[in-house]
């Protein structure tokens, strides 16, 4: 009696399970990435403007928050200063680097003025001209 072989065909990868499994690999890795961005700075509640633009200028990020004492918060990259250190540290920068400081003061919604005005005169006696108030967009 004679044996039949069966031929056998070789393996054949599929591509189209493969292509949508890096395409799923794709967007996962594309949503972590956008999800894991830092965000460098405080969130705070800005005061409205229609006019609001958000410039990426190399500016240092003054973030002011209101506090129950007659001192605000004062941060640079999420550390806190006194307006004695502020001032030191402004006058330690403009010493580093002789292009003029720009400063941009991100200030709470609820600040109120003397607050905001204690930042901007430690900001004036630093030296620092180059100073925009910052609003987030209506």
């Amino acid at each position: 009696m004679k044996i039949r072989r069966r031929t056998t065909q070789p393996a054949r990868i599929e591509m189209l399970p493969l292509i949508d499994i890096v395409f799923l690999l794709l967007v996962f890795f594309i949503y972590a990435m956008l999800s894991m961005a830092v965000h460098r700075g405080l969130q705070l509640d800005l005061p409205e403007s229609s006019q609001a633009e958000m410039s990426s200028e190399n500016a240092l990020k003054l973030f002011v928050r209101t506090n129950t004492s007659s001192d605000p918060d004062i941060f640079i990259n999420e550390q806190q200063l006194t307006p004695a250190e502020l001032e030191q540290r402004l006058q330690e920068k403009m010493q580093e680097n002789p292009e003029p400081l720009r400063v941009q003061v991100f200030a709470e919604e609820k600040i109120n003025y003397q607050q905001l005005y204690q930042v901007l005169d430690v900001l004036n006696r630093s030296g620092c001209r180059d100073i925009s108030l910052q609003a987030s967009s209506e």
